[in-house]
């Protein structure tokens, strides 16, 4: 049993279930957040923040958000 947990979340990897990247909202703006598979995180366009995915969980506490460069930031572009 504990093997097939491991197998799972292994391959689930830092993906977000789509239904629940629809509802999740930055929780400094209250805005929709956005997924980039690029740097695996949730962005908030909105203030330019980004939160990280860790297996699969999204850490949407505040001091885990990173601010983005304004200049040709590379999560932007997924």
């Amino acid at each position: 049993m504990v093997r097939l947990s491991r197998v799972m979340l292994k391959e689930a990897g830092n993906a977000i279930d789509k239904t629940l990247s629809e509802i999740l909202v930055c929780p400094l703006s209250k805005q929709p957040l956005r997924v980039c598979e690029k740097t695996k995180s949730l962005v908030s366009d909105t203030i330019g923040v980004s939160f990280p995915i860790k297996d699969g969980i999204p850490c949407l506490v505040p001091k885990d958000g990173k601010i983005l460069e304004e200049d040709g930031d590379a999560s932007k572009a997924s």
